[in-house]
C-alpha cells in the first residue's frame, strides 16, 4: 500500500508496521525527522505542514494515518490550566475535526485518525482503544491494551516505546517526545484491523 503518515514524531504508530508499504511520513520538525529518518530510512520522510499536506496529497495514497496535536484537547492540560494555573486557558486546535470531516468526505482509501480522550464529549463518535481515541472509516474491533506509565523518565519511556533516542540531539525535551508516541503495539493493531478483511460468513455458517 502507499500509506501517508501524518505527524510522524519519531514512529511510534509505524514501529511495527514492517517494511511492505510504501511510507511517506510527514513531520514538521527538521530534528524529529532525523530521528524518524534514522529508525525508518527507508520511508519517504518530508518536513513539511501535515494538515497542509494532506489537502495536497490525499488522492496519491491507499492509507492515511493522521495523529494532530493533541495538548489543548487534553484533559491534564486543562486540568493545569483550570486546577492549578500551570497553563492558560486556550481554544482547542480544531484541525482534528478538520482532518476527520475532509477524509470522510472526500477520501476514497483506508483512513484513520488519532488523538487523546479529550476533557469534553468528542464531537465527533470515535473508537477508544488504549489511552487514545481513533476515527476511521472502517470499524476496528475493540481490544484492551496494558497500561503503561507515560510519567516515567525518559530511560524507562525509551524501554516502553521501544526507541533509544539518547545519542540525539534534539532540541526538545526527549522525555515529551516519547510520550507523543502512539504505542507500537495499538499502532500495529489498527493498521492490521483496517487492512485485514473480515471473514465472510456464509449462509451455511449462520444455520449452524
Amino acid at each position: 500500500m502507499r500509506v501517508l503518515n501524518l505527524y510522524a514524531g519519531i514512529g511510534g504508530n509505524r514501529k511495527l508496521w514492517g517494511d511492505e508499504h510504501q511510507i511517506t511520513a510527514i513531520e514538521n520538525e527538521p530534528k524529529i525527522a532525523e530521528v524518524y529518518k534514522h529508525f525508518f530510512p527507508n520511508d519517504n520522510v518530508i518536513v513539511a505542514d501535515a494538515h497542509q499536506y494532506l489537502l495536497d496529497h490525499y488522492t496519491e495514497f491507499d492509507f492515511i494515518w493522521s495523529s494532530p496535536p493533541c495538548p489543548s484537547h487534553s484533559r491534564i492540560r486543562k486540568h493545569t490550566a483550570v486546577g492549578r494555573g500551570q497553563n492558560k486557558p486556550v481554544f482547542p486546535d480544531m484541525k482534528l475535526y478538520e482532518e476527520i470531516l475532509f477524509l470522510q468526505g472526500y477520501f476514497k482509501g483506508d483512513w484513520v485518525v488519532e488523538n487523546v480522550i479529550p476533557w469534553y464529549e468528542p464531537l465527533i463518535k470515535a473508537n477508544k482503544i488504549g489511552r487514545h481515541l481513533f476515527w476511521s472509516n472502517k470499524e476496528i474491533p475493540d481490544k484492551k491494551f496494558s497500561g503503561k506509565n507515560h510519567l516515567d523518565k525518559q530511560a524507562d519511556l525509551q524501554e516502553v516505546k521501544g526507541f533509544d533516542i539518547s545519542m540525539f540531539n534534539i532540541g526538545i525535551r526527549k522525555d515529551k517526545i516519547l510520550r507523543n508516541c502512539v504505542e507500537p503495539e495499538v499502532g500495529k493493531y489498527i493498521l492490521d484491523s483496517i487492512t485485514t478483511p473480515l471473514p465472510t460468513i456464509t449462509s451455511r455458517q449462520v444455520n449452524l
